[in-house]
């Protein structure tokens, strides 16, 4: 009896041991469980945001966003790679009566999500200058503030949205572990950057 309670003993604890590790394997949260908020440093000519994929993906060094912003007409007004950082600061001389389209993809090859695969996050929002009041002055105040306040979308999963889809696949830029723009140089990590988020690493070797 007692070798059987063992071995019983035995089985619990190495049955307990693999959900935790598997447990451990799970290193950020699902898509639609982050994203974006304007930080109170905003200002007229100037842009803040913070992404709270940083913060929640894990390892944070990995960590690849892809910011893009334009107008309602397509025209690209800012774009940058930063890598391992959860805010986009930049100053800007857009009109206050302008919608911005914001897009960002979050990437990190190393980062594993609750169904095993590997982190590729597309948001998708837009900004707009909103004008409020004081309570208690009336006086009036702006700030950048965003319409639809959406989550990301797995870029993993096969999706029936048009808007999501691209024609075909072209090449964004080439950076390096820090995000800086590099051409292509032998013997060195470089990411290349892709129009649908998606990041390869490659290293030239010839």
């Amino acid at each position: 009896m007692n070798i059987f309670l063992r071995l019983l003993l035995v089985l619990i604890i190495i049955f307990g041991l693999t959900k935790i590790i598997k447990a451990q394997t799970i290193t950020c949260l699902p898509c639609d469980q982050l994203g974006m908020s304007v930080n109170v440093g905003s200002q007229e000519t100037s842009i803040s945001l913070y992404h709270s994929g940083q913060y929640l993906t894990h390892p944070r060094s990995e960590n690849f966003f892809v910011w893009n912003f334009s107008d309602q007409q397509g025209t690209l007004l800012y774009q940058d790679t930063i890598v391992d950082n959860a805010f986009c600061n930049f100053s800007h001389n857009w009109s206050l009566e302008d919608t911005i389209n914001v897009t960002v993809y979050l990437v990190n090859d190393s980062a594993i999500l609750p169904n095993g695969s590997s982190i590729n996050c597309l948001f998708e929002d837009q900004l707009f200058w909103k004008i409020d009041t004081f309570p208690v002055s009336g006086t009036a105040y702006g700030t950048w503030t965003f319409i639809y306040n959406n989550f990301g979308v797995d870029q993993n999963i096969q999706t029936e949205i048009s808007d999501l889809l691209f024609d075909s696949k072209h090449l964004i830029k080439i950076v390096d572990l820090f995000g800086r723009d590099n051409e292509k140089k032998k013997n060195k990590l470089l990411f290349y950057i892709y129009n649908d988020g998606s990041i390869e690493k490659k290293i030239m070797l010839r």
